[in-house]
This record gives structure tokens, C-alpha cells and sequence, in this order.
């Protein structure tokens, strides 16, 4: 079979994206309309966890105070305290994380600012979609 038009050795294909930073590392972010690949933030994940556990710690009654703990952990009872704020996150919201779901308008420092109580409010407030 013989074609009328040679192939060309290279093909060039144009893709529009722009360069992000997103918790020191460099993404690409996609033009709108183009479906995201779903990765996990890392950094989220591990407060997430983090958070988590330490609730896990106090509420067992292994630590009698978050200050007691937080030296025992060797950190700062400040970041201690804020990050200990994210288990008062929406469950929508924690599931979106840890499935890699969430938009790039959900970072770490985002999620230590102050949000609402309510679960609604917050997820209004990270516009993630029901």
C-alpha cells in the first residue's frame, strides 16, 4: 500500500497549559474545561493524618493536652493547634484530599486559615462541587 503524502519524521502537537507553584513544586495547570489528572497532594494527606492521629492520641487519653503532646512530638504547640483544625474539616472536603479530587484552590495554608463550622459553608467556601 503506498500513500500519496510522505510522513513527516516529526509531529508537533501544541497543548495550552501554565506553570504553577503549588506548596514549593511546580504544576502544570490546565485550560479550563480540561479534566484534571487526579493526584493526591501529598502535603495535604500527611496533615490530614497527622491531625487525625494526634486527635486519636488526646481523645484516648494517652496525652492529657495538646501542649503535652506537642512537646513529646517535638514541634510547636501553635502548628499543633492549627493543624489539629483540620479535623473539623467537611467530610466532602477530607474525601476530595484523599482522593486527589480537590482544585488547586485547596492547599495546606488555605485550610489553616479560618473557615466556617458548617460543613455546607466550608464547602461552599473551597468551591468544591457536590
Amino acid at each position: 500500500m503506498t500513500r500519496g503524502v510522505p510522513i513527516p519524521d516529526t509531529v508537533t502537537l501544541h497543548v495550552p497549559f501554565r506553570v504553577v507553584k503549588r506548596g514549593g513544586r511546580k504544576e502544570m495547570q490546565l485550560p479550563d474545561g480540561a479534566a484534571p489528572p487526579r493526584r493526591t497532594d501529598n502535603t495535604l494527606v500527611k496533615a490530614l493524618a497527622r491531625a487525625f492521629r494526634w486527635k486519636r492520641m488526646l481523645e484516648s487519653g494517652e496525652y492529657a493536652s495538646i501542649s503535652e503532646l506537642a512537646e513529646k512530638e517535638a514541634i510547636a504547640f501553635t502548628y499543633m493547634a492549627r493543624i489539629q483544625r483540620l479535623t473539623l474539616l467537611a467530610p466532602e472536603i477530607v474525601e476530595a484530599i484523599l482522593d486527589g479530587k480537590q482544585g488547586p484552590e485547596i492547599t495546606l495554608a488555605r485550610l489553616l486559615e479560618p473557615l466556617p463550622a458548617d460543613w455546607a459553608a466550608q464547602i461552599e467556601s473551597m468551591k468544591l462541587a457536590r
